[in-house]
């Protein structure tokens, strides 16, 4: 089982920037495999709608994909070394209000590379709250 920790948010005005963080890890303690070997994202809820992807890493080393609100604005990477997962957030808006999860999972993606449901990820992180507002 893997445990995922976010940090990194918090208040800022628009604007401006937040760089989250994601620390994955094994529960009992063991060390990860050599290399990423799980597919990995960020997702958000915002008030009001629905949970949804913003931004995915995959496992074979293809561009990530990100959602068309944050394209542009956003950047996912990963340290695979030390397993930690980023989310470089720029240029925020309002509307990028919400609570930000980040989603693991070791299973082979065999679909197309849209935008994923979070069923589909075993793994998540309890949340980090990012608000923007003047």
């Amino acid at each position: 089982q893997l445990r995922l920790v976010e940090s990194g948010g918090g208040e800022v005005q628009p604007g401006g920037s937040l760089r989250l963080s994601c620390v994955v890890s094994e529960y009992s303690g063991r060390p990860l495999p050599q290399g990423r070997t799980y597919r990995a994202a960020w997702f958000r809820q915002i008030p009001g709608k629905e949970r949804e992807a913003v931004a995915v890493l995959w496992n074979d080393g293809g561009s990530p994909t990100y959602s068309d609100s944050v394209k542009g604005r956003f950047t996912i990477s990963q340290d695979d070394a030390q397993n930690i997962l980023y989310l470089q957030m720029n240029n925020l808006k309002p509307e990028d209000t919400g609570m930000y999860r980040c989603a693991a999972d070791p299973r082979e993606w065999v679909g197309d590379k849209s935008l994923p449901r979070p069923t589909t990820f075993t793994y998540w992180g309890k949340g980090t709250q990012v608000t923007v507002a003047s």
